[in-house]
């Protein structure tokens, strides 16, 4: 029997995803990693579709479900997930299959091998496969990186990335103040001044339109930006 070094809560907001939601957690479940255990936690934010009811059906896949009533967002099915998370470590997964459960390897790798603090996967940094997507949304995620990386003076390539992985620790969900699409960015800032190990790996990336159901919109940048600067200058 492997000996099971770090545990890893797996959480997955779902809002309204009967079509993919079996398809992902049954890839998700299919990841096994020497040395690593997966705590698998959906936390439904409201479905109004058959979200729920096809996860009541297959309880074989996730260790825990939380149900949030009436639709929060995302923000607050993240700090539900956070707070019923027991792994050393968190890793969000969206459940729109943008993001492949197969680069997980890649995402533990300098867990194991660095003792890693914090591990994003980029689309930026020469990955297999990435779909082309909006040129405006390419502009504002550099942006949003740039203003991040000069005033925490770090050198990451894609903040905005829907797989970050990072010691649970590092977190306390009650601090969190944010619960749009700004709060990646506060939890990021967060990590960064407790932490000092960090790594990026290069991900795949299968964008969904806004027709498939893209939500993050140009308009949000000022948002993020805003709470970068905040959190930077804050005690």
């Amino acid at each position: 029997m492997q000996q099971v070094k770090h545990r890893v809560s797996i959480i997955i907001p779902v809002y309204n995803e009967e079509k993919t939601i079996i398809e992902i957690l049954g890839l998700v479940n299919k990841q096994k990693i020497d040395g690593v255990e997966f705590e698998i936690i959906v936390v439904d934010d409201g479905s109004i579709d058959n979200t729920l009811k096809i996860l009541h059906e297959h309880k074989e896949y996730y260790a825990k479900i939380i149900e949030l009533k009436p639709n929060g967002g995302k923000g607050n099915a993240i700090k539900a997930g956070l707070k019923a998370a027991t792994g050393n470590y968190v890793l969000f997964q969206d459940a729109d299959l943008e993001y492949d459960p197969s680069d997980y390897s890649k995402l533990l790798l300098p867990i194991k091998k660095f003792n890693a603090d914090l591990v994003m996967g980029s689309r930026l940094i020469a990955p297999p496969l990435v779909r082309v997507h909006y040129f405006w949304n390419k502009i504002g995620n550099r942006c949003i990186t740039s203003i991040f990386n000069f005033l925490n003076n770090t050198t990451f390539t894609d903040i905005y990335t829907g797989y970050v992985l990072f010691r649970r620790e590092l977190i306390d969900p009650e601090k969190l103040n944010t619960l749009g699409w700004e709060q990646q960015a506060e939890i990021l800032s967060k990590i960064i001044k407790k932490s000092e190990i960090h790594y990026e790996v290069p991900i795949s990336y299968y964008g969904r339109t806004y027709s498939e159901g893209k939500k993050i919109k140009p308009r949000h940048i000022a948002k993020i930006i805003g709470t970068i600067i905040k959190e930077r200058f804050s005690s």
